[in-house]
């Protein structure tokens, strides 16, 4: 029992403990009677027949039956719709002297909820006898009793009620009294001795009479008591109580030996006639039990716990005997005040435990709210989370319905925990919390979803068959059967494409494998889209793209465009022992096959007639002079160069070249004009003596440009019936056409000027104008010592 301290206003319903009727229950209970003491298994009805029901409804529809003190005393077959009783049942035990004793109880079905009410008459048997509360009793009466007064007698109780119940009291026959019967205002009937004539205590001190209570059975019933009466001396007044009736109210949790209240009665006699004394007079067991009175005092006290639920009020009878032995009745009525000591009750009559997601609205439970407190200690207010997608509807008196409010997705959440509370309006506030647990179970509704929209996977190629290359993952937010994914390849849009060959799918765990080794140069790359599918009826799918690319291995070695290396004459490049330092002998053109860094290419001097004379730059494959050419160097040299590319081990090939040293002509060092005018400015005899060599050397080198004009006209013309002019004007440049006879394969063109300016004019053979060829096929540049072979007709 849980004190609540606040409401909270989430989806609260106001609940009484009697609720009007609602559509889905009778609007008169079926009502059924069966004597008390009949033995279980009982036959009491044919429901299907009296609900109007067809065969087989009620176990169709999961019929049951509930009582309102949750105890199950009656029982229903589904299959024959009887309604029989499960255990004896005891009238007095279950209403007590209440008549009629009804039990009450719902018959409720369910899919769709549906309630009907029936009330079963309990009838009483005649299985009690009256009992008084002892088996003898004192009565004394003053001699001077005058005939026709009355004394009360003690009464007895008889647990059956009705015509079984008490209904008369008999005397043992004497001359002196009778007996009379009276009924109280609560239907008790009570016995009151009346005196028929007057009394002498000198004749007869005491008589002894038996008083009989007899109920109305058949046979009836009786049960007896000892009435002793004691004739006393001449008292002449009774006591008097001084308020009658009393009226209290008590708290029904007041502590124990509590007082409730004091009476007081007087007696105007003097001496020991007038001494007074308290006692309860008639009492039940019951009253007995739960309170007493000082005799001395007149205070009451409670002497057992008060229960406002069990009974609301006692009617107290007092009585005040002085010591003459006269008596004086007095009336206490006493009200037991509810309090707040009963926390709310739940009752679940249905439950279902999981309820299926995207179904509508489902009924989840069926329960029942009780307080047995009175007024506002048994109002009650029933709520739930408001952030639960539940709503709870008011069924059927204190019967509520826990259903669905939208469907449910059990990929948001797979289960709740929903606490029922129920707190009542008393002060202070109690409650009572209830948690039920609904997981939502699983509904095929989610495709598997790949982690990636398209996968990329990199396979290097000559790879082995059979090569794990990677992995495709799908999960699926469904669980069970619904969550397991199964993987496939689907078929290639490009119908050229032998995927079925080149890579397979495990169908459980999605690794995708090679099934032949691939070869870079010639497949770089294809693209195939996968399906997974989970198990679910029906099943749902989804698709992924994967991406393979094979990357390159360094399995191609080199291959060396030019020179040639097809096994012919091998190739001889001139080069004229004027050349400077840096002299572009030739180039050595390769490529590969590979790709990336695997095709990048360096080259170097592997081997030489004469280290130090020749160099090979390491990424053009340019092979040049290192150093100035002297007389005493050889003049066939043989180098051989290595071309090497930069894969992972690196593949190499090698060439070799064959280089002929010429002489005849010459590539003077040409000062920079700036340099020349310095000296001219700093020694006048210098510059002049410059110009004067300078001058010389122009004629010289004028003639000599005339001479190899003229020859190389008179070779054109042999070779193609075409004619050239030597060139007019003070030496402007001219191109120098140069055919493909000798060991290159192509024309190429040189340009050849006299140069004027205030340092020198001399002779300058400069760069050709080389021809501009597809790469990885063609030889990008040829060097000037090609015009000296074809000129003078070197082998």
């Amino acid at each position: 029992m849980e004190t609540l301290e606040r409401i909270q206003p989430n989806r609260q319903v106001m609940v009484f403990i009697l609720m009007v009727f609602f559509s889905q229950a009778l609007a008169e209970p079926i009502r059924y009677s069966v004597m008390e003491e009949t033995e279980s298994g009982f036959f009491i009805a044919h429901l299907t027949k009296d609900l109007g029901l067809e065969i087989g409804e009620l176990a169709a529809r999961s019929a049951r039956v509930v009582s309102d003190d949750d105890k199950q005393r009656l029982q229903l077959d589904r299959q024959t719709g009887d309604l029989l009783l499960r255990e004896k049942l005891d009238r007095e035990e279950l209403c007590g002297p209440i008549e009629p004793c009804v039990l009450h109880f719902q018959v409720f079905l369910e899919t769709p909820v549906q309630f009907f009410e029936g009330e079963l008459s309990i009838q009483d048997v005649n299985d009690h006898s009256p009992v008084f509360p002892t088996g003898e009793m004192l009565l004394k009466i003053p001699e001077n009793s005058q005939p026709g007064t009355l004394f009360p007698l003690k009464l007895a109780q008889d647990l059956d009620v009705g015509s079984n119940g008490l209904q008369k009291y008999t005397i043992s026959p004497n001359s002196h009294f009778h007996v009379l019967t009276r009924n109280h205002s609560e239907g008790k009937k009570y016995p009151d001795l009346v005196q028929d004539k007057p009394l002498d205590r000198e004749e007869q001190p005491e008589f002894s009479l038996t008083l009989t209570a007899l109920d109305g059975g058949s046979p009836p019933k009786s049960g007896t008591i000892t009435v002793r009466i004691l004739i006393m001396d001449v008292n002449d007044n009774a006591p008097e109580f001084v308020h009658t009736p009393y009226e209290v109210q008590v708290l029904e949790n007041n502590p124990l030996d509590s007082p409730v209240l004091s009476v007081s009665a007087r007696d105007v006699d003097a001496g020991n006639f007038g001494s007074v004394s308290y006692g309860l007079f008639q009492a039940s067991d019951e009253i007995k039990q739960t309170f007493s009175i000082n005799e001395v005092t007149g205070e009451i006290r409670l002497t057992k716990k008060l229960d406002f639920e069990q009974i609301k009020s006692y009617h107290v009878e007092i009585e005040a005997i002085d010591g003459g032995g006269l008596s004086g009745k007095g009336t206490v009525f006493i009200d037991v005040v509810d309090v707040n000591d009963n926390a709310p009750e739940l009752t679940i009559s249905s439950l279902i435990s999981s309820v299926p997601e995207n179904a509508p609205e489902t009924v989840v439970s069926i329960f029942r709210i009780r307080d047995r407190d009175s007024g506002d200690n048994g109002k009650m207010i029933c709520s739930i989370p408001d952030n639960l997608p539940f709503l709870l509807k008011p069924t059927f008196k204190n019967f509520y319905t826990l259903v669905t409010e939208r469907p449910l997705d059990r990929e948001s959440q797979a289960e709740y925990n929903i606490t029922i509370t129920v707190t009542d309006l008393g002060t202070p506030r109690l409650k009572t919390q209830h948690n039920i647990t609904v997981t939502v179970s699983d509904v095929n509704d989610n495709a598997p979803a790949f982690s990636q929209a398209a996968y990329t996977l990199r396979v290097r190629e000559n790879n082995s068959p059979a090569l794990h290359i990677g992995s495709v993952s799908a999960t699926d937010r469904d669980s069970g059967a619904n969550a397991q994914v199964t993987y496939s390849l689907l078929p290639p849009q490009d119908p050229q494409l032998p995927l079925a060959s080149l890579v397979s799918i495990n169908a459980d765990n999605g690794q995708l494998f090679a099934l032949r080794s691939l070869d870079f140069e010639a497949l770089r790359a294809f693209e195939f889209r996968v399906g997974a599918a989970d198990r679910g009826s029906p099943a749902l799918s989804s698709q992924a793209l994967v991406r393979v690319l094979v990357v390159d291995d360094n399995d191609n070695s080199p291959f060396v465009l030019y020179p040639l290396q097809n096994g012919s004459a091998p190739c001889t490049e001139l080069v004229p022992r004027a050349a400077e330092a840096g002299y572009l002998v030739t180039k050595v053109v390769a490529v590969d096959g590979d790709s990336g860094q695997n095709a990048w290419l360096s080259y170097q001097l592997l081997k030489a007639t004469e280290p130090g004379l020749f160099g090979v730059w390491a990424h053009s494959g340019e092979v040049r002079t290192a150093r100035l050419l002297s007389e005493r160097d050889a003049v066939k040299h043989r180098l051989v160069v290595l071309v090497k590319d930069n894969g992972e081990p690196p593949l190499s090939a090698s060439v070799t070249l064959h280089v002929l040293l010429v002489d005849g002509f010459s590539q003077p060092y040409l000062p920079l004009p700036d340099a020349a005018a310095a000296e001219a400015r700093a020694d006048p005899l210098t510059v002049y003596l410059v110009v004067a060599l300078a001058s010389v050397s122009s004629l010289f080198l004028f003639s000599v440009l005339v001479f190899v004009a003229v020859r190389l006209c008179r070779r054109s013309r042999a070779a193609s019936g075409g004619g050239c002019s030597v060139p007019e004007g003070p030496f402007p440049g001219h191109l120098v056409d140069v055919s493909g006879a000798g060991t290159l394969s192509h024309s190429y063109q040189y340009e050849v000027r006299l140069t004027e300016g205030p340092g020198s004019n001399e002779f300058k053979f400069l760069k050709p104008i080389i021809p501009k060829f597809p790469p990885h096929g063609a030889v990008e540049e040829i060097e000037e010592n090609a015009t000296f072979r074809n000129s003078f007709g070197f082998n």
